[in-house]
């Protein structure tokens, strides 16, 4: 392993070393099957969406079918949102409403009357 003097006299690696040896990473894949035209396939994280609601009734995953161009979109219970969120795919989390307001967290809120 291939060493180098830092600063104050401690050795420390190499950017070469750190990385030696390293391989490529085969991409994470998920298999999945289309509700309308019954095909199953295989898809990148990149071709999936988690959305992370307040609850698992509002805690779904969806894709577009490779085959029909369907858009599909499934519950995700806890087993299933921790290896979506393990293998990559992109997530958003549902906001929920301020209690009484009756507007979503997180939009902006214009005001009310001439301005």
């Amino acid at each position: 392993m291939s060493e180098s003097l830092t600063s104050g006299g401690v050795r420390g690696m190499t950017v070469e070393s750190a990385f030696a040896g390293m391989r490529s990473v085969t991409p994470v894949v998920f298999r999945a099957g289309c509700p309308d035209c019954r095909e199953a396939f295989e898809l990148a994280a990149g071709a999936l969406r988690l959305a992370i609601g307040a609850t698992s009734r509002t805690t779904f995953y969806s894709f577009t079918c490779p085959e029909c161009g369907a858009s599909v979109r499934k519950p995700a219970g806890e087993r299933i949102v921790e290896l979506l969120t393990g293998g990559g795919v992109r997530t958003l989390r549902l906001h929920s409403t301020v209690q009484g307001a009756g507007r979503p967290v997180g939009r902006e809120s214009r005001p009310r009357g001439k301005v």
